[in-house]
């Protein structure tokens, strides 16, 4: 299992955390999401280790963005 952490920007209610929750729970191999809405950080885990551009992709395709932190 794999767990990762992204930052991102422009989350301002729980509709956002949904949306961002449903697409990224929508990549191959994800098996939860947790968004903490006061941080701006989106756990994922997985079975294995994801391609970042599908987060990335995922987080843009919700209609936010991932920062580097």
């Amino acid at each position: 299992m794999t767990t990762t952490e992204y930052k991102v920007k422009g989350m301002t209610c729980g509709h956002c955390v949904s949306s961002v929750t449903e697409e990224v729970s929508s990549i191959e191999g994800v098996t939860d999401v947790k968004v903490d809405l006061a941080s701006g950080l989106v756990t994922v885990s997985s079975a294995a280790p994801l391609d970042e551009k599908a987060v990335r992709d995922a987080v843009d395709e919700a209609g936010y963005e991932v920062v580097d932190s």
